[in-house]
């Protein structure tokens, strides 16, 4: 149970997050990379529209193929998250608990202290929650990260719980 995060406070649905399982999730994202990258904001209708066209116009030229290498593929992806260090966005969490609208801060709670966010911060957050491949048990069960990674060498650690005010 010590790896459980209880989410509270002014929220219509007081839930608990296990970092345990997120290694399975697939909004997982690569903390080596996430912060390197600069984030656009892009149409997710418009991107699915163009590639299913990509694919469409590609079938019709030659035929479905199918790779030859998904097998490679999916050793790679196993590889990967064997040996990788991820996170996860606090967005989705943030939103299935449902703040109250009064509700206009998020308070981190961990055993060094507690960190006060606005809300509309909040829902950028990065969960760390595993590095190089293994959970973290020392300071963990998560590290908080800022989402534009102003705190990327220096996360919140040690994290207990989540307390929407």
């Amino acid at each position: 149970m010590e790896n459980i995060i209880s989410f509270k406070g002014q929220v219509k649905y007081t839930i608990t997050l296990d970092p345990g399982v997120w290694i399975f999730d697939d909004r997982r994202v690569d903390l080596n990379t996430y912060f390197d990258k600069e984030t656009v904001n892009k149409n997710e209708l418009e991107e699915y529209t163009k590639a299913v066209s990509k694919h469409w116009d590609r079938e019709i030229m030659e035929g479905a193929v199918f790779p030859p290498t998904l097998k490679t593929e999916k050793k790679f992806e196993k590889e990967k998250v064997l040996t990788g260090t991820f996170g996860i966005p606090f967005k989705p969490f943030l939103h299935n608990a449902e703040p109250d609208e009064s509700a206009e801060s998020l308070i981190i709670e961990s055993e060094d202290g507690e960190v006060q966010l606005p809300l509309s911060q909040a829902e950028e957050l990065i969960l760390g929650f595993s590095k190089e491949g293994k959970p973290l048990k020392d300071d963990g069960p998560v590290h908080v990260y800022i989402g534009d990674g102003s705190n990327k060498n220096n996360p919140i650690k040690r994290v207990k719980a989540f307390r929407v005010e």
